[in-house]
Formats: C-alpha cells, sequence, structure tokens
C-alpha cells in the first residue's frame, strides 16, 4: 500500500525516515512521561520541555542521516538550510501542555513538502500507538488500514473539535471565543483537546465531523491536513480559500459540513 511508482520522489524512503524517527522518539515522550520533567517557557504561557528538544534531535538526526540535502523546520530548532527543495516539517511534541499534565492526548508530527506541496504527513501517538499516515494522491491510513470521513451531513448533529491560542487574550486576531460562541449553538458539541494535529487525524478518522482554529504554525498543521484530505475531507482558510501553512485560520471537516462551517465563521461581527 501508499506506492506510486510513477511519482518523481522517494516515497518509501520518505516513509520509512519518517516512521523509524517518529517511532524512536515516540519512545522518548513515553519515557518522559513517566517522569518529572524540566519546563521552560516561550514568552509567558507556552511551554517548551527537555523532552520537546530530545525529540527533535532524534527526528533531526534520522532525516540527516538519509537526507543530508534537505531543509527542516522544526517548531523548537527552527529552521535547518538544505540545498535541495525539499523539507521536512517537525513537531516533536505536539500537545506540550497536556504532556507536562499527563493529560493523555499528544502526538509527534512530521510532514514532507517539495516545492511548496505536502506530499506526506505522519502522525504518532505513542500512547496509543496510533500511526496516522497519508501520501498525496494515496489515500490516509491508521496502522495500515484505510481511514475516511464521516458522512453526516447535518452541522446539527455534528461533533466539531477546536483549539484555543495560548496568546494574551487583548490579541483579538487569535480570539476564539466569538467563533465557539457561534458554532456551539449549531452543532451538537464541541470538544477541545490541546493537540491540533491528532484533532485533525480524528477528522480524517471519523471521529469527530470538523476542526478550525486559530493562529497555528506549519509544524501543526503539515501533516494532519493533508490527512484529512486524503480521507477524502477538506481544509481550507476561513474564506472558503485553499489553506495554506501560513494561513491565519484553517478549517477541516468531511467535506458535507465544511460550507456550513465557513458560513458560520464568517458570521461572526467585527472580525
Amino acid at each position: 500500500m501508499m506506492e506510486n511508482s510513477d511519482l518523481d520522489w522517494d516515497v518509501q524512503s520518505v516513509r520509512r525516515v519518517a516512521r523509524e524517527a517518529a517511532l524512536s522518539a515516540g519512545n522518548i515522550l513515553l519515557e518522559g512521561y513517566s517522569r518529572e520533567i524540566r519546563i521552560s517557557y516561550k514568552g509567558t504561557i507556552d511551554l517548551v520541555t527537555e523532552i520537546d528538544w530530545a525529540s527533535e534531535k532524534e527526528i533531526i538526526r534520522h532525516i540527516r542521516g538519509r537526507f543530508p540535502e534537505h531543509s527542516i523546520l522544526g517548531e523548537e530548532g527552527g529552521v535547518l538550510a538544505g540545498p535541495g527543495t525539499e523539507r521536512w516539517i517537525i513537531d516533536p511534541l505536539d500537545g506540550t501542555t497536556n504532556y507536562t499534565h499527563h493529560f493523555p492526548f499528544f502526538c509527534i508530527s512530521i510532514g514532507f513538502e517539495s516545492e511548496g506541496d505536502v506530499l506526506y504527513g505522519l502522525v504518532f501517538d505513542p500512547l496509543r500507538q496510533q500511526i496516522f499516515e497519508a501520501v498525496k494522491e494515496e489515500g490516509a491510513m491508521l496502522n495500515e488500514s484505510r481511514i475516511s470521513v464521516s458522512r453526516n451531513s447535518r452541522l446539527s448533529q455534528s461533533l466539531l473539535v477546536t483549539g484555543f491560542s495560548s496568546s494574551k487574550p487583548e490579541d483579538p486576531e487569535r480570539d476564539n471565543l466569538p467563533f465557539f460562541n457561534q458554532l456551539s449553538r449549531k452543532v451538537q458539541g464541541i470538544r477541545r483537546t490541546g493537540s491540533a494535529a491528532l484533532d485533525l487525524c480524528y477528522v480524517a478518522m471519523g471521529a469527530v465531523d470538523g476542526f478550525w482554529e486559530i493562529g497555528l504554525a506549519p509544524w501543526d498543521t503539515a501533516a494532519g491536513s493533508l490527512i484529512v484530505r486524503e480521507a477524502g475531507g477538506r481544509t481550507s482558510d476561513r474564506k472558503n480559500a485553499r489553506h495554506e501553512l501560513t494561513s491565519p485560520m484553517i478549517v477541516a471537516s468531511n467535506g458535507i459540513i465544511h460550507d456550513e462551517m465557513i458560513d458560520i465563521l464568517n458570521s461572526v461581527s467585527g472580525l
């Protein structure tokens, strides 16, 4: 599965390196989860731990060992430049706040792009040993089984998931509450889990029907957004245009309820 001889990039090598890196880094996360860890802060709220750094270092070690010419964008280490057009986009621990509180919802996210086009994505939940994975135009998988989005067609019967930025409350461009208030009146329920990459995967597997969030970084969405699309879902920005890795908002859904979600998000006055 997930092989396409017509693609002009080495699918199997990329997949193998991503899997090896994720599994190895996952062991670091599991080991740290069982003990006290050192915490520091990026600003006044955002956490970073020794485990974030150790996980990212391990992922980079695997990538650079096989693809030394590729660039890497990591949440903690920033950009490692390479001479090629290929780039890996990694989040070594998505859900750091959950992790430090021993709330069991966090993951590793690894995306691979060439010339700005995300071609492969992997999200690994080490607690549940779940590997979500997608190759562009080849579908989405969970532990080697194909997954697909829900078929729910009624927003009123939909379960959505979202996230709230850790930015200061006075930053209106990252205030999700007005959107939450509008959508919460129209749907069956909304959850807030604390890991955008896993939220996207839960859309892809049909556990939730839609997701939106403001102010995410490329490493939060690179892998998960591809997994949603390859599972038959849809992603966009708030204006229903193509979602870019730098878009200020991402909206993801099973595709059926997407336009209705967009209409409600755009009905929020003053934003």
